[in-house]
């Protein structure tokens, strides 16, 4: 949907949502209609309550994102209980400007049936789960006043096309839905936002274009039940610059209003933009620590991380955890219920792994799946792991699915007799290879032999007798110690046609700390040979790389 967006904001989508691609049932433009006499077959009597001061219901002052956010006070729980109706035969009681039409039957009021036919019109409208000794649910009746009334003439074809909640309203068979005087009762901080919804179920447009204005009227559709109307303010604020914290308000929208789907394309919008503004955590490491659990989530989901491997994002997702929850109980459940599904395991390393299973923060039942599920990963053949990863792309659970980590994951087989040795496998994606060119480098994870960490890493460099460009494998220690490794080690590759393992360099090292040996010009070609489409070195796309690394003597 970006893509569309990004095309021609202004006439493409726009025009999508003034011209049926809004999803209303008539998408016409009836603009001239609103509030006109002539046009219309009700009266609609708007009452503006007042609240107590402490309440700060009055959003006049909110002219950024975090003032909305601070004004808003009620959740979707309570959006239904604040709609009051007061269907009426009393014209002269629910009419207060002089521009009424006459009316068509004249009947005066009826006593007070028709006033208990408005009570129970309210009450059925009510959801009926609210606690009758609340202060919530009595809020608009008892905590309120009535600051001033507005009247609109409107047209209730053109609002229950539009709105379901209308559509119930004047359709619901019952003698009230025939009388011309609808009252609505809203809050002071409603009354720009409703105005401004009732121009759009005409008009298809909105005048307002600042953030705070458009959720008003995001919130008052919901509320009103016109879809319409919140997809098209979704597309406005989501052609607004967006900010860390205006992303965060907009992924805790579907929580907040009951049509989420309405709101999905700005809440996915959010997401990716939070996802590549904080994709390197490392430059943002306080900011990213202070975010909440929406914003964590939204991070982890992203193939585009960059971190060098996941093992650094298993540790980051540990440290914010317990900066976050600093209850045992809490911490656990946040992790198992809501963070696990965004950490992949099975790129995990196997030292990490085993960590996993001692670690407090996890419920070990927990921990025990995750690992378990991971190491069966890691055994799985090539063409499983690759169909486990496709099937699950398409979904919001990548953990088969790799990112794009600074160090490349390995296979690594350990061996312990009759000597310390082990047999590392490395798989580079032809693009990755064709990015090296001309002095590129790519590193794997780190793997051990002997307790000490080795890493392998592949080089596009010139090749020191022909001066021509070449691929190069190298084999390198960690760090410095006090103990010293002679390693043999032997390089291979699966060649074309049999798609076997072919040693192309063998040679030993002692390696003392923070060095790298190996072959500048693993194939003995060219680069160009190297890469071409005809190359025998890529079987489906990918380099299959080994190392085997043996011990011969530590001192």
């Amino acid at each position: 949907m970006k893509d569309q967006l990004n095309s021609d904001p202004t006439t493409d989508m726009g025009s999508r949502f003034r011209h049926g691609a809004s999803g209303s049932g008539s998408d016409g433009d009836f603009g001239f209609a609103f509030n006109d006499s002539n046009f219309s077959d009700r009266l609609l009597r708007i009452e503006i309550m007042g609240v107590p001061s402490e309440c700060h219901a009055d959003g006049e002052d909110c002219t950024g994102i975090s003032d909305w956010d601070h004004h808003r006070k009620r959740r979707r729980e309570d959006i239904k209980k604040e709609i009051v109706l007061d269907l009426s035969l009393c014209p002269e009681e629910q009419i207060l400007n002089d521009s009424q039409p006459d009316m068509d039957d004249g009947a005066g009021c009826e006593n007070q049936d028709a006033e208990a036919e408005a009570v129970a019109m309210a009450e059925e409208i009510h959801s009926g789960d609210e606690d009758e000794n609340s202060n919530e649910s009595s809020w608009s009746m008892d905590c309120s006043t009535v600051l001033r009334v507005k009247t609109l003439h409107i047209s209730s074809p053109i609002l229950a096309a539009k709105s379901p909640f209308f559509y119930k309203l004047f359709s619901n068979g019952m003698r009230e839905s025939e009388q011309r005087h609808v009252t609505l009762r809203i809050n002071a901080s409603e009354e720009d936002a409703l105005l401004e919804l009732l121009n759009f179920m005409y008009s298809n447009t909105l005048s307002v274009t600042t953030a705070p204005a458009l959720l008003d009227v995001l919130m008052a559709a919901d509320k009103f039940e016109v879809a319409s109307c919140m997809r098209y303010c979704s597309w406005l604020l989501h052609n607004l610059p967006m900010t860390p914290e205006s992303a965060l308000l907009y992924l805790d929208l579907p929580s907040s209003v009951l049509m989420g789907e309405a709101v999905q394309p700005l809440t996915d919008a959010a997401k990716q933009y939070l996802a590549a503004r904080y994709k390197d955590v490392t430059k943002f490491q306080e900011e990213v620590m202070a975010l909440p659990l929406a914003g964590i989530q939204a991070i982890l989901a992203s193939d585009d991380l960059q971190i060098a491997s996941e093992d650094a994002v298993y540790d980051f997702v540990l440290k914010w955890a317990r900066a976050q929850y600093p209850k045992l109980e809490d911490r656990r459940e946040v992790l198992g219920s809501h963070l696990a599904q965004y950490i992949r395991f099975p790129y995990m390393t196997c030292r990490k792994l085993k960590k996993v299973l001692t670690c407090n923060d996890f419920d070990q039942d927990v921990a025990s799946k995750l690992v378990l599920e991971a190491l069966f990963y890691k055994a799985d053949a090539p063409y499983r792991q690759r169909s486990l990863a496709a099937e699950e792309s398409a979904t919001s659970n990548r953990r088969f699915v790799e990112r794009a980590y600074k160090y490349r994951p390995v296979k690594v087989v350990e061996f312990e007799l009759p000597r310390q040795q082990c047999v590392v496998y490395l798989d580079l994606k032809r693009e990755e290879c064709v990015n090296l060119f001309p002095s590129g480098r790519v590193y794997s994870q780190a793997f051990h032999l002997g307790g000490q960490g080795f890493f392998l890493s592949a080089h596009c460099n010139m090749d020191q007798q022909s001066s021509f460009h070449c691929l190069g494998l190298f084999l390198g220690m960690q760090e410095k110690g006090s103990t010293s490794f002679t390693v043999d080690y032997e390089f291979a590759a699966r060649l074309k046609p049999t798609e076997e393992f072919v040693c192309k360099y063998k040679g030993n090292y002692t390696f003392t700390g923070g060095k790298a040996v190996g072959y500048r010009n693993l194939f003995a070609v060219p680069w160009t040979s190297f890469v071409a489409e005809d190359s025998i070195y890529f079987i489906n796309g990918t380099l299959h790389l080994r190392a085997e690394l043996t011990i011969r003597l530590c001192s």
